[in-house]
């Protein structure tokens, strides 16, 4: 399907479907060759990331397994500083490397919070996959070791990423146009 036969009036498209599967495709590539032979345990940061998770792992060339963890900071589209787990991980995660696979990385505090956490259970290594780098909103500096799209400070709908729990379903990311 095309971008249009999913629009909506009040959303403006920023990233196509097209592009985006371009870049899943080169940064999928990219974590392939620096995982090969090895076993990696893919995390998926609930409920932003399962299309942008879904569509990665289905592109990787190397043995590995997904879990999710379902964390907390926002209301609404405010993001409130605290971060806290609302479902954890079930897989053992010593001695593993670790991929933390996460929609959109903007202020920090949540990838850092995830980073520490995951930390304590003792894994081989933690890297983090962000389908979007919000850096000009950075007010904790995190790792962001694969990313697909550096985005400026709008708020962004689609492809996983919702306004109040609308807008996930969108093939692309859009921006939600102000009312008129």
């Amino acid at each position: 399907m095309t971008d249009r036969q999913h629009s909506y009036n009040n959303v403006d498209v920023l990233i196509s479907t097209e592009d985006i599967c371009k870049k899943v495709l080169e940064v999928g590539a990219q974590i392939s060759t620096d995982y090969a032979g090895k076993n990696v345990l893919i995390i998926a940061v609930l409920n932003g990331s399962f299309i942008f998770c879904a569509d990665l792992v289905r592109i990787l060339n190397l043995k590995c397994k997904v879990d999710f963890i379902s964390v907390s900071s926002y209301i609404d589209t405010q993001t409130q500083g605290r971060v806290k787990v609302v479902s954890g991980i079930k897989e053992d995660i010593i001695g593993k490397d670790v991929i933390i696979v996460e929609d959109i990385v903007d202020r920090g505090f949540t990838l850092d919070f995830l980073i520490k956490e995951i930390s304590l259970k003792k894994p081989k290594s933690i890297k983090t996959c962000v389908f979007l780098d919000k850096k000009c909103a950075r007010e904790m500096e995190v790792a962001v070791d694969y990313n697909c799209f550096k985005i400026g400070n709008d708020f962004v709908v689609g492809y996983g990423l919702d306004c109040s729990g609308f807008f996930r379903h969108l093939p692309y990311v859009g921006k939600i146009k102000e009312s008129v």
